[in-house]
């Protein structure tokens, strides 16, 4: 997916709250417009808007001189959501279908995004679980599972952390001896690492990688040749998040997005409105 002209001032945007949001250091704050601002002048178009979204985290990673300013936010969130896993975990198990549960309750927590919200409370996280299972989804979950069931290699590509917990509900319903799980490869916002797999007693079931990226998304070109060769190689690919939507959404690539739509460019393409939860299935 391109970049849209009101993706210019949403990055901008962002890139302010974000920087405000891990220093009080307003010449920092300017520092970082100011570089954003000139990199956003020479951005290729033909780019998906994550590639300046990540532009845009390293300048404020150099400003502040911290790699991963987002590390106790989201140690805050695994911890929150693992609290409430075995509650949720028998929830999926008496549901009538408990894989259209997992389902559910997996692209609920794509909802814990700073990159699109500065604040994520407890209350926000236990609103959107709670709403999950009765909520309306668009797409069908019989399809998924069917695909990977004939699928021979299956790759996951997490998103945040807290929500990575959530995506064990369904990895566990899924053909795990078939699938590997991929992590963004270095800190980007409160996207999910290996620690946070790890957290989330991801390690102990599948093989997880990281994308050799700190993008957020999956930047092709960007990642390892690691990660590129376990993308070719998977007949399925399930993609969870908007920023992995907007990279992949053109590649010649069999994938199901599952995501919460939260940006208005998003939700007129593909014809839906904000907050609705998605399944988005390309051949």
């Amino acid at each position: 997916m391109r970049f849209h002209c009101d993706c210019f001032q949403c990055v901008v945007k962002h890139a302010l709250e974000s920087a405000r949001s891990v220093t009080r250091d307003e010449g920092a704050h300017l520092r970082v417009l100011r570089e954003v601002m000139r990199r956003a002048a020479r951005l290729d178009a033909r780019l998906p808007p994550p590639v300046l979204v990540q532009a845009a985290h390293r300048v404020i990673r150099r400003a502040i001189g911290d790699g991963d300013p987002y590390r106790r936010i989201k140690k805050r969130h695994n911890a929150l959501v693992l609290k409430l896993l075995p509650r949720l975990e028998k929830r999926v198990r008496r549901a009538k279908d408990p894989f259209a549960a997992a389902v559910r309750l997996a692209i609920a927590g794509n909802r814990i995004d700073m990159g699109t919200r500065k604040v994520i409370s407890e209350r926000d996280v236990l609103d959107a679980l709670e709403s999950a299972l009765s909520a309306p989804l668009i797409g069908e979950t019989g399809p998924l599972l069917a695909a990977a069931r004939r699928a021979r290699r299956i790759l996951y590509l997490a998103d945040n952390a807290g929500e990575i917990v959530l995506d064990r509900l369904l990895v566990e319903r899924l053909p795990m001896e078939k699938l590997t799980l991929a992590v963004r490869g270095a800190p980007i916002l409160n996207d999910a690492l290996l620690d946070d797999a790890r957290a989330a007693g991801l390690t102990d079931r599948v093989p997880v990688i990281g994308n050799g990226s700190d993008a957020p998304g999956t930047v092709l070109a960007d990642c390892s040749r690691t990660f590129r060769k376990a993308f070719s190689d998977a007949d399925l690919v399930i993609a969870k998040g908007q920023g992995n939507y907007e990279t992949l959404s053109e590649t010649d690539k069999r994938i199901c997005f599952l995501l919460v739509a939260k940006c208005d460019i998003i939700c007129q393409r593909l014809g839906h409105r904000p907050g609705e939860m998605l399944i988005v299935c390309k051949d």
